[in-house]
């Protein structure tokens, strides 16, 4: 499985990946093995998916922009999705920060099984969505560097 690296590294030169792999082996309990599986399948769904290690230790992965984070917590692991708010979770996913005007989570406790397959959606959709803002970023500044140039 090829994993991107991008982000700041760690001390000692670690990149964010092997940052990741060492949160993983440090946890070694469940929540360890939770982190390792749905890292597995962000990576199945997005095989460009890049990952990063931000804000003193949380692992992102992003492609065009963020998808997710994935912190950890005594009772859970919490998946929080950038702009879950604009993406249609038709398995009910989402089970956290439902309040919010952009960010929706998955809180994964210790012993609930992952849907993998729709998972893998929300992260093909985070995707896409990522790549229809970048795309349309760059059709903005096309177009106002064209109109700038006419003046």
């Amino acid at each position: 499985m090829s994993m991107g690296t991008s982000g700041a590294e760690g001390q000692g030169g670690d990149t964010p990946s092997r940052l990741i792999d060492a949160r993983i082996k440090e946890l070694g309990d469940w929540r360890g093995a939770t982190l390792a599986q749905v890292r597995s399948l962000i990576h199945e769904a997005d095989p460009d998916v890049v990952e990063e290690w931000k804000w003193r230790g949380v692992p992102v992965w992003s492609h065009a922009g963020i998808i997710c984070t994935g912190e950890t917590y005594k009772t859970a692991v919490k998946l929080t999705f950038a702009k879950g708010a604009s993406l249609d979770d038709l398995s009910g996913l989402f089970n956290s920060s439902l309040d919010g005007n952009v960010r929706r989570a998955i809180d994964i406790h210790e012993g609930e099984a992952i849907d993998g397959k729709a998972l893998k959606g929300l992260i093909r959709a985070a995707v896409a969505l990522n790549m229809e803002a970048d795309a349309a970023r760059a059709r903005k500044r096309s177009t106002s560097g064209k109109a700038a140039s006419k003046n």
